[in-house]
């Protein structure tokens, strides 16, 4: 199952709300458990912002991995950190990126935002990922 463009979007409302409580302009994306994306929203004006947050959601579902662990992954296997900063360019920087699971705790997308620091794109993310597990369980509020 992947998750569907209303859910796309609410999870976006959810960490659209979060980035305007951190005081950040961010891009979020919103990709499905294929990669693809289902649902954008530019909150800056920083055009690079929208590369970086496609990229992010993409990479995180590709691999299976959000935050960090990717670069842990990388220190640990040796690779060095020219070759991560390469990787960076094209698809591999997935700091601020979180799963999107349903009620049975499948993922069925991955939520990422770009524009602030690693931990508010990490806390924009999450809260989008959270809301739609909430709704589910019948928790009307954010916590």
């Amino acid at each position: 199952m992947n998750i569907t463009y209303p859910q796309a979007i609410k999870a976006i409302g959810a960490s659209i709300e979060k980035a305007g409580l951190l005081g950040i302009s961010a891009s979020i994306a919103v990709v499905d458990s294929n990669g693809y994306l289902v649902a954008f929203a530019r909150l800056d004006k920083d055009v690079e912002m929208i590369d970086f947050a496609v990229k992010k959601a993409k990479t995180a579902m590709m691999f299976d991995v959000v935050d960090d662990r990717l670069e842990a992954i990388a220190v640990r296997t040796g690779i060095h950190a020219q070759r991560m900063l390469e990787f960076k360019k094209s698809a591999l920087y997935i700091a601020g990126t979180a799963m999107i699971k349903n009620i049975e705790g499948k993922v069925i997308g991955v939520i990422a935002s770009s524009g602030g620091s690693p931990d508010q794109d990490r806390d924009i993310a999450d809260s989008g990922a959270r809301i739609l597990f909430q709704l589910d369980q019948g928790i009307e509020q954010l916590s």
